[in-house]
């Protein structure tokens, strides 16, 4: 009845022979069709980023997402699998970067924007289909899912379904433009969300250094510490706290010192202590500033409160630099302070900064060659001129990098695109305590508490390669937000001097990325509209699967609705902050209801070097 083996088992020709049969007897597509409609599981594949080859996590994740689906399978059910590619954002553009040689963003813009994104298409779709690419590892492993009819996140329908969806966020007054502190990074040139930063910490060594700064009107200085040397540069003010006690110590090297009394393990020589005083009685008292690259057009350098100064650390007194930290930007507003930003979007200092002009403010490791930051140099200048207590580059610490080029971030001050989550995290968090999370204490530790903490939604990107953000702003300032590709044939493009509609144009010649859709303009009431120049978030692509893999709400409606939401999706636990979350958060924000039911989180595979392998 069964054929019989020998001693010697050729396990990989035995499988071999398995897949040949399911191919051609087309058990997978029979699977389905002998189930009863009527009876159906819906499973959602989380889309792979086809940046380059599979690796082995991929094959892990898809064992427990076909264990899943076979055993309903058994039991019953209709379990239809759509395949999914993610193919947007950095991912793509770094790998794209590197096959070209580039080595910073300015020379995809001088290839070209429009040749860059036909050879970033080409490349998703060559990775999609290549030998020993996704379809061979998907067949080979045995993974019964529908790659004939995926969901493929760079094309129009599928992009329209995100229009779409942005235009109803827009309706509901969630989408805004916000001048904020973001972390951005200075190779890739562009701002990331708080999901984007928890995937890329890395434990590094930061300078640790305490500076003194010398008061006006007292032979004196306040001690401060610092892991950022560079952004002393745009220093404006030092922070106390109002009830922290302080001390003003003799010190015979460094002379007269004011700094916590919690924080006097940092004087390492003898000392003497000439007064105790509450930080309330700082307040106000100037200081001279250590750079004066950039004039002023308010008071500056003088001492305020904050209730973010702790004594856990450092010495009690914390230096303010609005255009570098939450914590400064919301002091420079409370106090009217200056705004010193002398750094670029890539990370350099300007011309302004005539010592360290074009200067990186960290160290960055390009396609070609690695650029070491300014701390040092300026770290140089500061002892030269006798403002150094201590300095050395051994604080250990957690710093978040890019999740894709791996280097560091700044936070830094600047226009970007929200979405306000924080306004439905309370629904957020009633509809997951909905979902059967596998193991429970990821839904209600790691989920829950990262619902808790929520912040609003950093979606746009100054990139190439991604769905644009679908919104046109005339010169007032008015915004109007395209949801179709049908709305967007109202606008035109300008050619040879005429103004040709888009409705007039070729279908085929419609591409919703750049830098067609930037061509495109409005005019509505005498005023005329261009397209922000910006991507969204492609987390937001992934994110958007539940509908727009079937081109909802153009099409397949009953399908959608059928399908809504997902009985069982699973990945590794590093989307608990990725994709879980933004499926959670567009689904609640657009449909007031979960995205998925149930869901199995699996651990991370390790690479060679120790490193996680994963999205």
């Amino acid at each position: 009845m069964f054929e019989q083996y020998g001693d010697r088992l050729n396990y990989p020709e035995i499988e071999e022979k398995v897949l040949k049969f399911w191919k051609e007897h087309q058990i997978f597509e029979k699977s389905i069709s002998t189930r009863d409609e009527s009876k159906s599981f819906t499973f959602f594949e989380g889309p792979p980023t086809v940046n380059g080859r599979p690796g082995i996590h991929h094959v892990m994740a898809r064992a427990l997402k076909d264990s899943v689906c076979r055993y309903k399978t058994l039991t019953g059910y209709q379990v239809h699998r759509k395949a999914g590619w993610d193919t947007h954002g950095l991912p793509i553009e770094i790998a794209l970067e590197k096959e070209l040689g580039f080595n910073q963003k300015s020379d995809i813009e001088k290839y070209g924007v429009a040749a860059f994104n036909k050879k970033a298409k080409d490349l998703v779709y060559h990775h999609i289909e290549m030998k020993e690419g996704w379809r061979t590892l998907t067949e080979r492993m045995g993974y019964w899912i529908n790659l004939d009819d995926a969901y493929i996140t760079c094309t129009n329908n599928y992009i329209e379904s995100i229009w779409w969806s942005l235009s109803e966020l827009f309706k509901k007054g969630l989408i805004y433009k916000g001048f904020k502190i973001v972390p951005q990074c200075p190779h890739c040139e562009t701002p990331l969300s708080s999901h984007e930063l928890a995937l890329g910490y890395d434990d590094v060594q930061d300078p640790n250094v305490y500076i003194k700064f010398k008061l006006k009107d007292e032979d004196a200085s306040v001690m401060v510490w610092t892991t950022t040397p560079w952004t002393l540069i745009s220093n404006v003010a030092l922070a106390v706290g109002t009830d922290i006690d302080y001390v003003k110590i003799q010190n015979d090297k460094h002379g007269v010192l004011y700094i916590a009394e919690a924080r006097l393990s940092v004087i390492k020589e003898e000392y003497t202590i000439l007064e105790k005083l509450k930080g309330s009685d700082l307040l106000g008292r100037e200081y001279e500033p250590l750079y004066t690259y950039i004039p002023v057009d308010k008071k500056a350098w003088y001492i305020i409160s904050g209730d973010f100064v702790s004594t856990e650390d450092g010495t009690g007194v914390v230096h303010i630099a609005p255009a570098f930290g939450a914590d400064d930007y919301e002091a420079s507003k409370k106090f009217d302070l200056p705004f010193i930003q002398p750094v670029t979007k890539g990370g350099r200092f300007t011309e302004q900064v005539t010592d360290f002009a074009g200067r990186l403010v960290k160290t960055i490791q390009f396609q070609t060659h690695e650029e070491k930051g300014v701390d040092p140099d300026i770290l140089r200048n500061l002892k030269e001129r006798g403002l150094i207590y201590r300095a050395g580059n051994d604080y250990m610490h957690s710093y978040p990098h890019c999740w894709r080029c791996d280097n560091p971030l700044i936070y830094y001050a600047r226009d970007s695109w929200y979405i306000r989550t924080t306004e439905i995290a309370k629904r957020m968090i009633e509809l997951n305590k909905t979902i059967n999370w596998c193991p429970p204490e990821v839904g209600a530790g790691r989920f829950g508490n990262w619902l808790e903490e929520n912040k609003d939604w950093s979606l746009s990107r100054d990139r190439y390669w991604g769905t644009p953000l679908p919104i046109w702003l005339n010169e007032d300032g008015d915004m109007i937000c395209v949801g179709s590709i049908e709305e967007l044939k109202e606008g035109f493009v300008e050619r040879d001097g005429k103004r040709i509609q888009v409705k007039d144009l070729p279908a085929s010649e419609i591409d919703l990325h750049k830098p067609f859709v930037d061509d495109v303009k409005f005019e509505k009431n005498g005023k005329l509209y261009n397209r922000t120049p910006e991507l969204i978030d492609v987390w937001y692509d992934s994110g958007s699967m539940p509908f727009a893999q079937w081109h909802y709400p153009f099409e397949n409606k009953e399908i959608f609705n059928g399908n809504f939401p997902a009985d069982f999706i699973s990945e590794g636990i590093d989307q608990t902050r990725g994709w879980f979350y933004t499926l959670h958060a567009i689904s609640t924000m657009l449909f007031d209801n979960v995205a998925f039911k149930n869901l199995i989180v699996n651990e991370l595979i390790l690479d060679k070097e120790g490193q996680k392998m994963s999205k």
